[in-house]
């Protein structure tokens, strides 16, 4: 009798193994090995195009461009995407969802082609956008309003707008399809919608108001979220009364997070920009097994079809970085588009042909200069990058390190040690974790790699002082 039981339980340990289940997929679905089908997404919001990869060998087969980078899109803009951002896909596997926050639009691109189907215009600023498990509707969050568009997934028209509170930063789907989860990027609350007839049925309190991402376990069981700006990670029941499980501090510059399942458990990963880590989390006890590092500013994440891997978007190295999941080391690094932001991991998009229509190379989409600044206690922790748009760059900074809540100024320094004159380049209020992401354009890289010493700039960090540099707090190291 008791051998029996012990092949019972190996057949149902077996079978668990081999139908885990992926996000945002059932844990009942079948795991999707790695092929060269198979095709990893990330949005760049620099370069405004969509990089594609093959899995199978980690190469870049080249981007879908969707716009122009600076200074194009600085006049009247009668075609062409700016800031592409979000990104989420259909459940056959066959259509990719593409938001851009500047031009306020949905992509809708064939995963086999490479060609954009439809272009769906809806309100001011969304951010991110995805199907509903039975691939009908597709939910789009306009976080800078106060609603849900929904589309029809046929039609790529407008059906219904679902009011919830302002600034939605992203939804996503219990695997059964039945309820939506959507957190807010400017209010401290997650609302849980019924799909059904696009009723909020449940509230969840958020630690602070900033969250961009969100994901549901393929067991029905968890929605994690991330908070921003006070680097904080929280877990939730996704069933009423959908009660907080979890508060997990997780640093400074939380960006996303996703979940995997594998042999060796149930995880989530999680992306800390201002630590250029990925943190490793069990779900059944919270605790950490893993820290990851992946290079600059870590931003988007989504697990392989079979959990064997994540797909990191590096957004300050313009570079993806491909995990191991069971050893939780980089595998490969592969270079990529401006500022990746989402990341989508399709399996199957690509079921006959090398789907290379429609592509076009890196070229100046790649082209970036990397720069790090610290202060004298510590040698680097603020990453820029300086993205080539032309005869001026866009500057990035993720600047960490610094008191919280309080006024810095970005600025540029005619000594390397910043005694000298400052002119500012632009000034910054820092979060409850004491970093930032700071923006400047110019033509900056000529200034702080110019051929002559006497011409060099240097970049710094200095306080505020009534809007104007004052001490410096951290200065440029390379």
């Amino acid at each position: 009798m008791k051998m029996h039981t012990s092949i019972a339980a190996f057949l149902l340990a077996s079978t668990l193994t081999a139908f885990a289940g992926q996000a945002p997929a059932g844990i009942a679905d079948p795991d999707l090995p790695i092929t060269h089908g198979d095709r990893v997404y990330a949005a760049e919001q620099f370069s405004n195009t969509i990089s594609v990869s093959d899995p199978a060998d980690n190469k870049l087969l080249g981007v879908i461009k969707l716009g122009d980078p600076q200074p194009g899109n600085l006049s009247p803009l009668y075609k062409g995407q700016v800031l592409v951002h979000g990104m989420g896909f259909s459940p056959d596997h066959k259509t990719l969802a593409v938001v851009s926050i500047g031009s306020n639009s949905v992509s809708f691109i064939d995963t086999e082609t490479n060609a954009v189907k439809h272009t769906t215009y809806v309100g001011r600023s969304p951010h991110e956008a995805f199907f509903t498990p039975d691939g009908q509707e597709v939910w789009v969050t306009v976080r800078g309003e106060d609603y849900i568009s929904v589309i029809d997934a046929h039609t790529f028209e407008e059906m219904i707008r679902i009011k919830v509170p302002a600034g939605p930063g992203m939804q996503i789907f219990s695997p059964d399809g039945k309820l939506g989860y959507i957190c807010s990027s400017f209010n401290p609350e997650t609302v849980v919608v019924s799909v059904a007839d696009h009723q909020i049925v449940g509230h969840v309190k958020q630690a602070s108001p900033f969250c961009p991402n969100i994901a549901a376990s393929p067991d029905g069981k968890q929605v994690w979220f991330t908070l921003k700006d006070i680097g904080k990670t929280q877990v939730f029941n996704a069933q009423a009364p959908f009660d907080l499980i979890k508060t997990i501090d997780t640093g400074p510059i939380t960006n996303h997070v996703n979940l995997v399942n594998n042999k060796n458990g149930s995880f989530a990963y999680v992306t800390v920009g201002g630590l250029n880590e990925v943190k490793v989390f069990r779900t059944d006890t919270f605790e950490q097994v893993a820290t990851i590092p992946v290079g600059n500013l870590p931003h988007g994440i989504w697990p392989s079809g079979d959990g064997t891997r994540v797909y990191v978007g590096l957004e300050n190295a313009d570079a993806l970085a491909a995990i191991d999941t069971l050893t939780n080391k980089v595998i490969a690094t592969i270079p990529i588009g401006q500022a990746p932001q989402a990341v989508a991991y399709v399996p199957n998009a690509v079921t006959k042909g090398d789907g290379k229509d429609n592509l076009v190379p890196l070229g100046t989409a790649g082209q970036a200069t990397h720069l790090k600044l610290g202060s004298k206690k510590k040698q680097a922790e603020t990453s820029v990058t300086l993205f080539d748009q032309g005869l001026t760059q866009v500057l990035q900074a993720s600047v960490t390190g610094l008191d919280p809540k309080k006024p810095y100024v970005l600025a540029l320094s005619d000594k390397p040690d910043g005694s000298g004159t400052l002119e500012a380049l632009s000034n910054f209020m820092t979060n409850p974790t004491g970093s930032a992401i700071v923006n400047a354009v110019g033509p900056i890289r000529q200034i702080v790699k110019a051929d002559h010493q006497a011409d060099r700039r240097y970049l710094v960090v200095t306080a505020s002082v009534d809007g104007k540099p004052g001490q410096v707090i951290q200065v440029q190291r390379d």
